[in-house]
């Protein structure tokens, strides 16, 4: 019977020969899943995934990549993005008219 906190499924279980030639039960945590683009769903590279007790061990320049929005959005959206906020910067902003109360 395994020990309680090995009950739940928090935990991958691996089978291992030991050199007694006996099988046995080896509990390991899960590895988290791939970054993803937070737009449009898209794989992100140059993010490396693991448990957050490995990854606060990495440089900082290696926990994600060194551009704007660089682990969040992919390089299409992130090209898409700039250039909405080129665009509306190039383009005329109407003026509101405020009421001037006497």
């Amino acid at each position: 019977m395994p020990a309680l906190r090995y009950r739940s499924r928090t935990y991958k279980r691996t089978f291992r020969r030991t050199p007694g030639g006996k099988t046995v039960l080896h509990y390991k945590k899960k590895k988290p899943k791939k970054h993803h683009c937070a737009e449009c769903g898209k794989l992100l590279h140059g993010v490396p995934r693991g448990r957050p007790y490995q990854i606060r061990k990495l440089a900082k320049s290696k926990k994600r990549p060194n551009r704007p929005y660089g682990g969040n959005l992919c390089t299409e959206c992130t090209r898409r993005l700039f250039k909405e906020q080129a665009r509306s910067l190039g383009a005329p902003q109407e003026i509101e008219s405020q009421e001037i109360e006497e």
